[in-house]
């Protein structure tokens, strides 16, 4: 049988409720992420995690939360963080925070792997994307960067486009490519979110 350009949308959801201490990983990009605190765990919504970013890891590209804050903490290594168009290198016990609409962009160019704490607020629609992006590369539906394919993320994109906006292409030469390519996306199966990785939003909440 030949395998989906894609997850399933029928497939059956994964219900097994979200806990402090698991371990999301995106082994395309080399992050990982220590779940500590859920949004619905505390009254700010705030999503926190332990980032391990990997030797040469980096997010996918320059970009912007319209309506969250991302606070990074460096709890071993050195994280290259850019800001507001300034590359700077955070240290161990130092902080960097990236205000909603400030682009902004990270990775490690050190020799070692970097431990990073990383608060985001209000984090719940952010837990979902990562959910989204860091399943679909684990299930094999992204390039060697992570990235998924163009109709692919024509959907998703635009569902999480209150959560992240990415500079380049400019966001609207993304709008119109995307709302080109989704009409397509969907006739051939894509769904901007699939139940096999939204245990954010569906699986009960412990």
């Amino acid at each position: 049988m030949r395998r989906m350009s894609h997850p399933d949308p029928n497939g059956p959801p994964d219900l097994t409720p979200i806990i402090a201490g698991e371990i999301w990983e995106n082994p395309v990009a080399g992050e990982r992420l220590t779940i500590l605190e859920s949004p619905w765990g505390n009254p700010e919504g705030r999503l926190t995690c332990e980032m391990v970013a990997l030797v040469k890891a980096r997010v996918v590209g320059e970009h912007r939360h319209p309506a969250l804050v991302e606070r990074f903490t460096v709890l071993e290594g050195d994280l290259t963080v850019k800001r507001s168009g300034q590359t700077s290198i955070l240290r161990q016990g130092e902080t960097a925070v990236a205000e909603a609409g400030v682009w902004h962009d990270w990775w490690n160019a050190s020799p070692r792997d970097v431990r990073v704490r990383v608060e985001i607020t209000p984090g719940l629609r952010f837990a979902h994307m990562i959910e989204t992006f860091f399943g679909l590369a684990r299930l094999g539906y992204t390039d060697r960067k992570g990235m998924p394919s163009a109709l692919q993320l024509s959907l998703t994109a635009s569902e999480f486009s209150d959560v992240v906006v990415f500079r380049s292409p400019p966001p609207a030469v993304q709008r119109a490519v995307f709302g080109s390519l989704a009409p397509i996306a969907r006739m051939m199966g894509y769904r901007a979110t699939y139940p096999q990785t939204s245990r954010t939003v569906l699986a009960p909440r412990a």
